[in-house]
């Protein structure tokens, strides 16, 4: 981007933004295919304090994760951005989050029902590792243990130490969104219907943030939120968040928000290291500074409810025990993928709206409005499933969808009204084999108390 005039920035970013982010991956000409990136919080089983990545000690969540790669045949290596990181057969990858936190992102395959199963087997291997080192496995959203004070930033990557400075100077948030939160994503081919797919998953974001909402706790205490995830991202820097969508000019609309935040790259200039405030993009395209590469490296900064990167990122699901992933991808993907369920979900939900968000995050199901949408979504997503035949989901999937929303949607309940019965769900407990002796080891009724 080298135009100077602010009209030539704007239309460069949506030329590139058509050319890249809305349009389909070229391997989806075989067909649609679908992603998810599950997160989980490594801590110590008698502390609850976060695994430090690489310490030497025993217990590191590095130690931990080499352990099942010897065992599995998962290959190291180092990513792009220095993380220490696992090629898994099949296509996925492990890697770490700056807090500690351990993502598993798998293969993009055409069935929905390949998908759970890859993750079942990958975070089964790392689950029962877990088990024999001492090691809990929290899917939560948030940390429910610790506050920020005791989880350093650990990985030091300058993309990460340029992100924290900037999210600093506008207050905690940021490093907890950073540090101590994990979600549950789902990526979807754009397709050839990626405008009616863009506004269905933005309008639908809301609702999938009450109906998932499993972080109502934070540092040993209840936050009254129910989604304390989705309030952290809410303050973490407004100008990068949210749903940047705009019915009348989606890609323009897209290209604005993106133009308007501050760059933050680690290729920026070292100069701006020390400024005061990060210049805009927009600022940078007028001042004839931002060549492409930072402008892409730029997009991979912004962090909206759906992100566009060639396929459609969904970022709004707080992590889960794994048993209900099924559910999200029953969700999502059929909003994506079921013309039908589609259409039917546009003709219910309104427009795309930070403020439902917002309410969304803090009570959930709990308001009347929100809760009789989001089961009516559900009632679609599940008529999407049947829609799209076990090409998609298998039966056996689909069976724990509906369990899902028979037990929380349809009673306008979500995970987070499980808290105070049962704090966190570690995943080697998630798993059917391991329920009953884990029921028989923890008290249900213990409350979520900060580590001594």
């Amino acid at each position: 981007m080298t135009r100077s005039s602010s009209d030539d920035a704007r239309a460069r970013a949506v030329e590139h933004l058509l050319r890249h982010a809305f349009s389909a991956h070229p391997a989806s000409a075989a067909g649609e295919r679908l992603g998810v990136e599950a997160e989980v919080i490594p801590v110590h089983a008698d502390t609850r304090r976060v695994c430090t990545i690489e310490s030497g000690e025993p217990r590191s969540s590095l130690a931990m994760v080499r352990a099942v790669a010897e065992r599995y045949g998962w290959t190291e290596r180092r990513s792009a951005k220095g993380v220490p990181s696992f090629a898994i057969p099949g296509g996925g990858v492990l890697t770490f989050e700056p807090g500690g936190q351990i993502e598993i992102a798998s293969p993009a395959l055409h069935s929905g029902s390949r998908v759970l199963d890859w993750l079942d087997r990958a975070l089964g291997a790392l689950g029962e590792e877990a088990d024999e080192q001492g090691i809990e496995l929290l899917t939560a959203g948030i940390d429910p243990y610790n506050g920020i004070d005791h989880v350093p930033r650990q990985l030091d990557a300058p993309r990460y130490a340029r992100m924290e400075a900037h999210f600093a100077r506008i207050g905690p948030a940021g490093a907890r969104m950073m540090r101590q939160t994990a979600a549950v994503q789902v990526n979807v081919d754009a397709g050839d219907t990626v405008w009616e797919r863009w506004h269905v998953l933005n309008a639908a974001v809301p609702y999938l943030t009450a109906i998932f909402a499993n972080s109502p706790c934070y540092a040993g205490a209840s936050t009254g939120h129910r989604s304390f995830r989705a309030h952290t991202w809410r303050h973490t820097d407004p100008r990068r968040t949210g749903i940047p969508f705009d019915a009348r000019d989606a890609a323009g609309g897209y290209a604005d928000f993106a133009l308007g935040a501050p760059v933050i790259s680690a290729m920026l200039p070292a100069e701006f290291a020390s400024v005061r405030e990060f210049p805009t993009a927009r600022e940078l395209a007028e001042r004839d500074e931002l060549p492409d590469a930072l402008w892409v490296d730029h997009l991979s900064t912004l962090f909206p409810e759906v992100r566009p990167r060639g396929f459609l990122e969904v970022r709004s699901i707080d992590a889960l025990p794994p048993q209900w992933y099924a559910a999200v991808v029953a969700m999502v993907g059929a909003l994506a993928r079921a013309p039908r369920a589609r259409r039917a979900a546009l003709a219910i939900l309104p427009d795309p709206s930070l403020e439902m968000l917002c309410r969304a995050g803090r009570v959930a199901l709990g308001d009347p409005d929100i809760a009789s949408t989001a089961a009516a979504l559900a009632d679609v997503a599940l008529a999407g499933c049947a829609e799209l035949g076990a090409s998609f989901l298998e039966p056996r999937h689909v069976e724990i969808a509906r369990e899902f929303v028979a037990r929380y949607t349809a009673r306008r309940r979500s995970p987070a009204d499980d808290v105070s019965a049962a704090p966190f769900v570690p995943v080697a407990a998630s798993r059917p084999e391991r329920r009953d002796r884990d029921a028989g080891e923890r008290d249900p009724r213990a409350p979520v108390v900060p580590p001594s």
